[in-house]
């Protein structure tokens, strides 16, 4: 049987995947990230799960929020391995968040990252393939609510990277308070993903791809990297093409990026690059 492998867990670190930091110092990195710009860690019970959020610790309530989602993590150690604590070596939503320019931003881990892997509802199919579980985004809207209650917001801008790209279109599609999501070398069709990358399917799994339907009102900007491996480009585009004529997400492309490099370094400029875009394309944009 064909094995999930790691690419969203190492792809970045493959030489260093032998030595990955334990969990206790992968968390303590974040809290050292978060704390740097004066944000701190606190987990929400949601559903079956503690999910961690890193917030300001000062901040003005507003009717606008934007909620930064984690990828999947360390989520395999090599392609027979998974990990046993799927807490990201490179929290890279996490630095996105951290550089989100103005206005009230927060970050919001997924299941059994940062609070232990033995944690309440904790098992290893949350974090290979049972990622993007029923439960698992149910969780995640019952995050979104306290959050929306914490910051006193209104209405949600969602940014997802990687595998969290995955969950904030699926939130997008069963909440009618997201003004927007964007994704950031986001898996958006794993079916398609798993079939191009020849590993095993997510079986268990909810497919954004199957709820584009409940997202051509949303708008939707996706950035890839032309130099992407792990979720190439090609990928993201198709499924902007899933959409009907007039109603297809922009998709930019980057030529220098890769899946890690160089998202967080550029984040203001790109965030503005995005809020320039008109509301809705008809078209795939490419840069």
């Amino acid at each position: 049987m064909k094995r999930f492998l790691p690419l969203f867990a190492c792809v970045w670190f493959l030489a260093a995947c032998s030595s990955v930091p334990e969990p206790r110092a992968r968390i303590q990195q974040a809290d050292a990230l978060a704390a740097s710009k004066g944000w701190l860690p606190s987990p929400i019970s949601a559903g079956v799960f503690r999910l961690m959020r890193y917030t300001p610790a000062a901040y003005v309530a507003g009717d606008q929020l934007t909620v930064y989602i984690e990828g999947d993590g360390l989520a395999w150690i090599n392609g027979q391995q998974p990990s046993s604590d799927p807490t990201p070596n490179n929290p890279l939503a996490l630095r996105l968040a951290l550089a989100h320019p103005r206005g009230n931003a927060a970050y919001l881990g997924r299941p059994c990252q940062y609070v232990g892997a033995d944690s309440a509802g904790c098992a290893e199919r949350y974090w290979t393939h049972q990622r993007f579980a029923p439960e698992v985004i149910e969780a995640s809207s019952q995050a979104l609510d306290s959050l929306k209650k914490q910051f006193a917001a209104q209405k949600i801008t969602l940014v997802g990277y990687s595998g969290g790209a995955a969950v904030a279109l699926l939130l997008a599609a069963r909440r009618s308070d997201i003004a927007q999501v964007i994704t950031v070398a986001g898996n958006l069709d794993h079916q398609s993903w798993t079939r191009m990358m020849r590993v095993e399917a997510l079986a268990g799994s909810l497919n954004p791809a199957d709820v584009t339907g409940q997202l051509q009102n949303i708008r939707q900007t996706h950035f890839a990297g032309a130099g992407d491996r792990t979720v190439p480009a090609a990928l993201i585009i198709d499924f902007s093409k899933r959409f009907p004529s007039g109603k297809q997400p922009v998709v930019i492309v980057k030529p220098d990026y890769g899946h890690a490099c160089c998202w967080a370094e550029n984040w203001p400029q790109l965030l503005r690059e995005a809020e320039a875009l008109p509301g809705q394309a008809s078209g795939s944009g490419e840069m």
